[in-house]
Order: C-alpha cells, then structure tokens, then sequence
C-alpha cells in the first residue's frame, strides 16, 4: 500500500473525567423516546431512567445542559433543572431502586448535528448531555434503549438492535434494545436516507453496512474486507464480540474520521470510495481502528485519562494487525517504520510524552501506545500475550480499568519481567527509539528499505545500479524510495530510471514520479501522460495540472481526457478540471458560464466540507468572489469542524483586507444565518 495512505483517527481528544456521585447513584437503564425538530434544530421526547441508591441522601442529579422540563410523572420526589443537570430531591434509601420520569426538550449547540437531509450524533467523550440526560462520567455504565421518531422515509440507526419499527401518520418509531451497559459518550443514532448491505460474521454476528442510495456503485470497495477484519479481529483478540449486532454508517460533515459508537460506528462520507479511491485513502484502517474500540473503549471502558492508551493504543494496535492480514508483513512494518520516525522525532525536540499523560498527544495515545504493545508481544511471546488479553477481557468486561489492571493480567501469564517495559514503554516521555529499530529490523523487507534509504548520500552515478535494481519489479515502498532519490539530479543520468520506474507498471512507484518530478522532460512526455489513465485521484490529479501546465499545446486533450473523472467524495478532479477549463483560451467557451455556475456552486450548504473546501481554494485562487461565494464562506466560518472553519476564518479575514470586499461582507447580516451574522458582527469593525 501507498505511503499517502490517510490513516485517520476516531478520538483525537483525552478524556477530562469530573468528579462525579458514582459512590452515591448507580445509573441502571435509560429509556428515551426522541423527536427532533430539524427546523428549529432542537430535540425532545419522552425520559425514564432507573437508578439505584447507594448511599442514603437527599438530591442526585444528571447532566442535562439547558433541559426545558415540560411534565413530570414522578411522585416519589422532585424533579427540576438548572443550567447543566437534572435534579432529583427527597429522601432517597440506600440499597433501593427509583425511577424518574418526565417530558423534556433540548436544543443543542453541539453534540447533536442537522446537515442536509441528515441528523447524527457525535458523543465525544461527555457530551451526551447536550441531547440526552445522562452522565457524563465514563465510570457509570448505563444500559440505554433508544425510541426514534424519524420521518416516513428516512431510517434510523442507533445502539443495538432493532426490535421492530411502527408506523404513525407520517413518522415512524424505531424501538432499539441494548443487553449490556455502556458508557454515556457512546449513545448515539442516525437519520436520514440510508441503504443497507447486510453481512452475518462467522461466529453468527448480525453486521449492517449503510450507505447512500447515490454511492451504491461505492458500497463494495469502500467496505471492502469489512467481514475478513471482523472475523479476524474476533479470533485474534480470542474474545467473543461483546454485543448484538454491529452497524458501520457513513454521515455527511462527521467532526472525525470515525467514532466508536457502541454497535454502530459513525464515520465520515469521505471514505466512501470507488475502485480507484481505494487505491489512495481506504476506509479499512478506520474500519478495523473502530471496530476493535467495540472490545477496547466500549466493552473495557478507561477509569481515568491517565488510562486513555488502552483505548486509543489498542484500538490502534489491532487495527494494524488487521491491516496486517489483508496487505502482509511489509505494510504492516512499514506503518510502524512511518509511526516511529514521527515518534522518534517529537521525542528528540523535546515533545515526547509518557503514554500516562493524561493531556498526551494522540500520536502518543495512538501510535505510542501501539508500539508498546507490539513490544510487550515479543517480550512475553505470543502465547503469553493473547491469553493476557483474553483474560482482560473477560476479567473487565463491561466495566471500567486502569493500566494497572492491564498490566496485573500480563504479570500473571507472563514468565519475562516486565518492569524495564513499564518504565521505558509507559512511565518515560523519551521514544524508545534504539528498541524500536532492532525490531523493526526483523523484518527482511525493512532491512532492503534501509539499505536502499542509506544511498540518499550516494552520487547518483554510484547508485544507478542499486536504483535499476529497486525499481524492476519493485516492491511499493523501495520503489518509492528510489523514485525520491532522482529528484533535482541530472536528467542524463536519471532519464533510464524514470523510464524503468514507468515501466514497473507498480501504482504507487508511479505514484512517486507524478508527485516528485515538477519539471517533465520531453524525453518523457510521452510516458508522464500514461499516468492519466493509472488507477489512483492523487497521480491522476498530479498529472491533469502538470501535463496542463507544462504542454500547453496539447491542453484541450487532456481535458478532454479527463472530462468524465470526478475523482474522491470531494470531488478533486472535476474541480480541478473545472478551474483549469475556465482558464484555457477558447475551449468551450459556450460551456464556460455553465463550468464556472458549478465550480462556485460547490461552495454552498448543499454539499459536504469537503468539496465546500476545495471549491473555496478555486474561487479564492481564481479570485471569482461574488456576493454568493462570500455569503457561503461566512457560513463556512461557523460550521462545527475546526479543519473546515479554521481555514474558512482565515480566507473570510483576508477578503476583508480589500475595500470591495469589505464592503460586501458588512452588509450580510441579515443575508445569512443567525449563527454566521453574530460571527461577522464579532470580526468587522467600523
């Protein structure tokens, strides 16, 4: 596989665990019927919850931010709301159960999203509460079971199984049942327009792939493996899968790559991908990282922050071995080479952290983590270390655990002494960087890495033979190696190592030379254009701009070669192709103010971040602001993921340097939401 692969994380945040009154109240079970409002963009419904008291006192309270009470049914003691809880008053007994009950609505600033004709929810460690009476401390586990209200044609996605769906007018109520208890921060549902692939595992687990009825062309290369990683998930980790079923859906605008959802991971629609889309930036290692927090986060939940890696570096670590099992030995070696570079780098300008740091990193939690566990395997054998795992399991599940609890299970099947692992692996900030490259070089394929890597220093005259060598039936990651070695070298000496690199017909090798070679030659004209038809967005789009750019003769072919591509969900080709279409002298000028409609049509509410970025970068490249464009990059500045609005926010205060500009963003007030115009209120000044 390509080292452009984009490997995203699910929970990018450390957990901040409050205090809480666990010693007081053990929440039992919710049941929730809920409605939303996609007009308002506010929710209510139906809450009972069953508690019971461990120790006798007066009040108990939920988390429940900015709850409007609208009936109570409860007798037995009061129930009333401030700003962030529900409180239940009177005298409770130690040792006995209660129930509340009331009739409540919510409008959330965050937590709860409506995008389009979509609405889902993204918990993020605490944050339930913003459309849910809960708890907000992971340490109390909750059995939940969703009622929805949905739309007659819309479905509905939540935690555990579907037990039947009822009609009522033009709604539909969707009852789900959850058997075992969960943390409050993996509640979670989806509406909207969602087909379905179903899938049934070899130990008989019910697995229900979502999609778009428009990307059904992509629901097979983009699940691809989906029922291999689980199968090979579940004899690896040697413990059964912990629930019902399991649901993978994909949500327009999601904040994450993935998340956790118990039963039902949410991911982002930009993973949805076609045959070629596959070969650049899969959904198989997000597939596998949230499919194993199921065991690792959802099962066997953190105590504490300081416990976050056996979350984060677990979920990490087996997703790798999953990876491992589709795409071999090299990938896997390969990833942790890239992870350690990265790790052995932070560490050596002073950023290394303790996997125990509660305010760690997520390469630390992440990538850390995993490489302690890939370490502590070989130090106590995989014997060892499966039944260690297995033990864990079994002793924690559905609980809450401390790295203490793990290592305690290690102890206990483990004949090695583990304290150097502790104290070098877990306790110290320093990357273990000398450990981590010995075994690394236990693999035969990372030692012909390293050794064609060593010739970066060499003259390229000294090397040709080495270079010809890597790059003749070569191997991905060496071949791609010995591509980056040619660049800014002379052409009489690298022109017969870019015709055999050409020549290997490997995907990424020719991926390398459309990325790294900025001046083509016309000694290879001929062959650069072939990577127009090469099955990868990335080479093909690095060869539509510079085959454009630097044979401006031929400039209406290869547009109207590529006319046809639209390339990843963001659409990179079509909108590249676009721009460039709108610049080229006399082709299709008839088309034009139809191509240029398009391109600054993407930037709207309509469509997901994704393309709204890229479009953003055309029009502000192309300078084609119109009052429009500007009303939508105002929008953009107030949507809820940073990696869109940031950017958004820093365009918006560059156009408001220019007069003209200026002029037209003071006075769109009124010409957008609430939202975007208190923005624009905060950041124009007179």
């Amino acid at each position: 596989m390509t080292k452009y692969f984009l490997a995203f994380s699910c929970f990018l945040f450390s957990l901040q665990i409050f205090s809480q009154q666990t010693e007081v109240a053990d929440f039992l079970k919710i049941e929730a019927l809920i409605g939303t409002d996609i007009i308002e963009k506010k929710i209510g419904g139906h809450f009972l919850v069953t508690f019971r008291v461990l120790k006798e006192t007066d009040s108990i309270f939920m988390d429940a931010v900015s709850i409007q009470i609208n009936k109570v049914e409860t007798k037995d003691f009061k129930i009333t709301s401030d700003e962030k809880k529900l409180w239940f008053t009177g005298n409770f007994e130690e040792g006995k159960d209660y129930k509340a009950e009331l009739w409540y609505n919510m409008k959330p600033k965050q937590t709860l999203y409506f995008f389009g004709n979509e609405i889902w929810t993204q918990g993020q460690g605490k944050y339930t509460s913003h459309w849910l009476p809960s708890i907000d401390d992971i340490n109390d586990k909750i059995e939940f079971d969703l009622q929805v209200m949905a739309p007659e044609d819309k479905n509905v996605i939540a935690n555990g199984a579907l037990l039947k769906v009822e009609s009522n007018s033009d709604e539909k109520y969707w009852h789900f049942d959850m058997k075992e208890p969960m943390s409050s921060y993996l509640v979670a549902f989806a509406i909207g327009n969602f087909n379905k692939k179903e899938l049934v595992s070899n130990s008989g687990i019910p697995i229900e792939l979502y999609y778009q009825p428009s990307d059904s062309l992509k629901v097979e290369p983009t699940y691809r493996y989906s029922k291999q990683i689980f199968d090979f998930l579940e004899t690896e980790i040697g413990f059964p899968y912990p629930w019902q079923n399991y649901k993978q859906v994909p949500v327009r605008d999601f904040l994450y790559a993935g998340m956790e959802n118990t039963t039902a991971t949410f991911f982002s629609e930009a993973f949805m991908v076609d045959s070629t889309g596959f070969n650049d930036r899969n959904y198989v290692n997000v597939n596998a990282h949230e499919l194993a927090h199921q065991w690792f986060g959802d099962m066997v939940t953190e105590k504490s922050s300081e416990d976050h890696w056996l979350q984060e570096g677990f979920a990490t670590y087996y997703a790798l071995l999953a990876e491992k099992e589709i795409f071999g030995d090299d990938y896997y070696y390969w990833q942790l080479y890239q992870t350690a570079e990265q790790l052995k780098t932070a560490s050596d300008e002073g950023k290394g952290e303790s996997l125990l740091n509660p305010k760690a990193s997520s390469l630390t939690f992440y990538q850390k983590g995993a490489w302690a566990l890939h370490i502590l395997r070989e130090k106590i054998g995989d014997e060892a270390f499966k039944t260690a795992i297995k033990n864990y399991l079994e002793k924690y599940k559905f609980k809450n655990v401390s790295t203490e609890d793990f290592l305690n299970e290690v102890k206990a099947v483990a004949q090695a002494d583990i304290s150097a692992f502790e104290r070098d692996w877990l306790q110290q900030t320093a990357f273990q960087s000398e450990e981590a490259y010995q075994s690394l070089l236990k693999s035969s394929f990372v030692n012909k890495y390293f050794e064609v890597a060593a010739l970066r220093a060499v003259p390229i005259s000294d090397k040709k033979l080495q270079l010809k060598t890597a790059l003749t039936f070569p191997n991905d990651f060496i071949g791609q190696e010995a591509v980056y070695q040619l660049v800014d070298e002379p052409l009489s000496e690298t022109l017969p190592l870019y015709k055999t690199a050409f020549e290997s017909n490997n995907l990424y090798v020719r991926q390398a030379v459309a990325l790294s070679l900025q001046t083509i030659p016309k000694e290879l004209q001929k062959e650069y254009e072939t990577l127009l038809n090469d099955e990868s967005y990335v080479t093909m789009e690095a060869a539509l701009y510079q085959t454009w750019t630097q044979f401006p003769e031929r400039k209406s072919e290869y547009l109207n070669k590529t006319k046809a591509v639209e390339g990843f969900q963001n659409k990179n080709i079509r909108q590249l192709w676009l721009a460039l279409a709108l610049i080229t002298e006399d082709y299709n000028n008839t088309e034009k103010e139809n191509y240029l409609k398009e391109l600054k049509n993407y930037t709207s509410t309509e469509y997901s971040f994704e393309i709204r970025e890229k479009s953003f970068e055309y029009v502000n490249e192309l300078q084609l602001w119109d009052l429009e464009t500007i009303k939508n990059l105002a929008e953009a500045c107030v949507h809820p993921t940073w990696r869109f609005s940031k950017p958004s926010k820093e365009m918006l205060n560059k156009l408001l340097q220019e007069k003209k500009h200026y002029e037209q963003i003071k006075v769109l007030g009124r010409q957008v939401s609430d939202k975007a115009a208190n923005y624009l209120n905060s950041i124009i000044k007179e």
